[in-house]
C-alpha cells in the first residue's frame, strides 16, 4: 500500500512539474549587464536558473541605469532576487494594484507569480535603480526561418544596412528570444505586416514607424532606449500594438504616438519613457485626417518626463480643414510616474487641443494613478500653444472619467479651462473619482459653500458647461 501511494505521489509531482514551463533566452553581451540585482527564478519546487540583468537607461533629467529581466513561463514561478547596492530596508512591487509583497531575508527578496505580468521591484524607495520584470506565456508561434514570408532574426546581435529595415506587404518580422536588432523597422504604404517575437530592438534611431499602412501588428518585443519614438504611426488604419515593453532616456523619446490614425488597439504594454507615453494627435508633418476609434487597455505607463497620456496638441489649422479626435477609450491603466516641471505640459490624463482640433467622446475607466514626482492629475484645456500650433483648438466635448483613483501627495492643482465662449469645454463627467480614498461626489462629501472641484484639487476655469461629479454606478454613461 505504501509503495502504491509513493508511486502515485511521484507521478502526481512529476505531472505537475511537466505541466509547468520556464523558458529563458540566449544572452548577448552586446547589451551591458547591470550588477544592481542578482535574479534567480524557478518553477515552484524546481531548479533555480540565473537570469541576465539587462541595463535599461531611464529618465532624461538625470540618466540612470535601471535593470530589466524577461522570460516566459506557464504555471507558478518563484523568485529569489538579491540586492547588490547596499542594505535592504524596504521593498515594494508595483503596480501596487497587483498586491504583491515580497518577503525580505537579509538582502534577498522572494515572491512568486502565477500569471505573466509587468512589474517594477523597488528597494528603499529608489524608482530609478529599480528592476523591471517582464514575463510572457510561452510562444505558440514558431515560424520557420526558411519561410520566405518571414524576415527571421535568430539569437545574436544584428545590424542592418543604413540602420533601417523596410518591411514589404505580407511579411512577418520575427525576432527570436535572444535576438538583438540594432535598427529601426519601417512600414511605409504596406498592408498585412506582423512584427513580433521575444527579441529586443536596441538603441535604434526609432523603434517602429508605421505610415500610410493598414493591418499592421506589433507584438511582444522589448524596445531598449531608441533615440526617439518607440512606435510612431501616421495616417494608418487597423494598427494593433500588444504586449510591448519600452524604455527611453533621450529628448523626444515618446512611447507610442498616433497621428491621424483610425482603428487602433494598444493592449498590455509597459511604457517607461522620457516624453509622452501615449500621444494621440491629428495632422502633423505629412499626415492628415481625423484620429478615431483608439483603444488603450491593460497598460502600465511611466512618464519620467512629460505626460503618461496626451491628446490633441497637433492638428490642421487651415480654413475648412479642421480635424476631429474622437472615440478614444482608456481602460484598466496603472500610471506609475509623471515628472514634468513645465506647467504647460503637465497632466497624467491630459487633453490639450490646439490647431483647430475638436476632441470628443473620450473615456477613461479603471485608471489607477500612484503618487508621482511632479505634475497634475488632470489637465483639460482648449489652448493656443504657439510653440507647436498655429491656432487655438475648437473645443473638448463628452469626456467621461469612471472609477479613476489617485493616491498621493505630490499632485499640483489640476486645470480644466476653455479658451473662449465659442471654444469651450462641454459635458465632463467624473463618476467614482477617488482622491486618497475619498470619493468626490455629493453623496460622499458635505461640501457646504465649497465646490466639489475644490475637494478634488481641480481648478475650474472659464468657458465650461456641464462639469459633473457622480458617485460610482450612479447611472452615468
Amino acid at each position: 500500500m505504501k509503495k502504491t501511494i509513493f508511486i502515485f505521489l511521484f507521478i502526481t509531482i512529476n505531472f505537475n512539474l511537466n505541466a509547468q514551463k520556464l523558458i529563458t533566452f540566449p544572452v548577448s553581451d552586446s547589451i551591458p549587464h547591470n550588477d544592481d540585482f542578482t535574479v534567480k527564478v524557478r518553477i515552484a519546487g524546481g531548479q533555480w536558473q540565473d537570469l541576465y540583468e539587462y541595463e535599461a537607461l531611464v529618465d532624461m533629467h538625470n540618466v540612470t541605469k535601471s535593470s530589466m529581466v524577461y522570460f516566459d513561463f506557464k504555471g507558478t514561478v518563484e523568485f529569489a532576487i538579491t540586492y547588490n547596492r547596499g542594505t535592504v530596508h524596504s521593498a515594494r512591487i508595483r503596480p501596487l494594484s497587483y498586491g504583491f509583497e515580497p518577503s525580505i531575508e537579509g538582502n534577498t527578496l522572494r515572491f512568486s507569480l502565477s500569471k505573466p505580468c509587468n512589474l517594477s521591484l523597488e528597494v528603499n524607495g529608489d524608482i530609478f535603480h529599480n528592476l523591471q520584470i517582464f514575463t510572457n506565456t510561452p510562444e505558440t508561434y514558431n515560424p520557420n526561418p526558411k519561410d520566405k514570408s518571414v524576415i527571421y532574426f535568430a539569437p545574436g546581435f544584428h545590424k542592418i544596412k543604413d540602420n533601417v529595415l523596410h518591411v514589404p506587404s505580407g511579411k512577418t518580422v520575427y525576432l527570436a528570444g535572444g535576438a538583438i536588432l540594432n535598427a529601426s523597422i519601417h512600414c511605409d504604404s504596406v498592408k498585412n505586416v506582423r512584427i513580433c517575437g521575444r527579441g529586443i530592438i536596441y538603441k535604434a534611431d526609432d523603434g517602429v514607424g508605421v505610415n500610410f499602412s493598414d493591418q499592421v501588428q506589433i507584438e511582444d518585443l522589448v524596445f531598449l532606449n531608441p533615440n526617439h519614438y518607440t512606435v510612431s504611426s501616421g495616417q494608418s488604419n487597423n494598427l494593433t500594438i500588444k504586449n510591448i515593453r519600452s524604455f527611453s532616456s533621450k529628448g523626444w523619446g515618446d512611447g507610442i504616438d498616433l497621428f491621424s490614425n483610425n482603428n487602433v488597439l494598444i493592449d498590455g504594454v509597459f511604457m517607461r519613457n522620457s516624453d509622452d507615453c501615449i500621444a494621440i494627435y491629428g495632422h502633423r508633418w505629412k499626415f492628415y485626417g481625423d484620429c478615431k476609434n483608439i483603444t488603450v487597455q491593460n497598460a502600465t505607463l511611466w512618464a519620467d518626463v512629460a505626460h503618461p497620456i496626451l491628446i490633441g496638441t497637433h492638428g490642421n489649422p487651415e480654413p475648412g480643414q479642421s480635424e476631429v479626435i474622437e472615440n478614444i477609450k482608456f481602460n484598466n491603466i496603472d500610471i506609475l510616474n509623471h515628472d514634468e516641471p513645465q506647467i504647460n505640459y503637465q497632466g497624467c490624463m491630459s487633453i490639450n487641443v490646439s490647431d483647430e482640433n475638436l476632441a470628443r467622446n473620450i473615456y477613461f475607466e479603471n485608471i489607477r494613478v500612484e503618487d508621482f514626482e511632479q505634475g497634475q492629475l488632470i489637465n483639460l484645456r482648449v489652448t493656443y500653444n504657439k510653440k507647436y500650433a498655429k491656432a487655438p483648438g475648437r473645443g473638448i466635448e463628452n469626456v467621461f472619467f469612471k472609477n479613476v483613483s489617485y493616491n498621493g501627495k505630490n499632485a499640483n492643482l489640476s486645470i480644466i479651462e476653455g479658451y473662449s465662449p465659442e471654444r469651450g469645454i462641454k459635458n465632463i463627467v467624473f463618476e467614482g473619482l477617488k482622491i486618497n480614498g475619498t470619493e468626490i461626489s455629493d453623496k460622499s462629501i458635505n461640501k457646504r459653500h465649497m465646490q466639489l472641484s475644490d475637494f478634488a484639487h481641480f481648478y475650474e476655469g472659464l468657458y465650461i458647461e456641464g462639469l459633473v461629479y457622480k458617485t460610482l454606478n450612479d447611472g452615468v454613461k
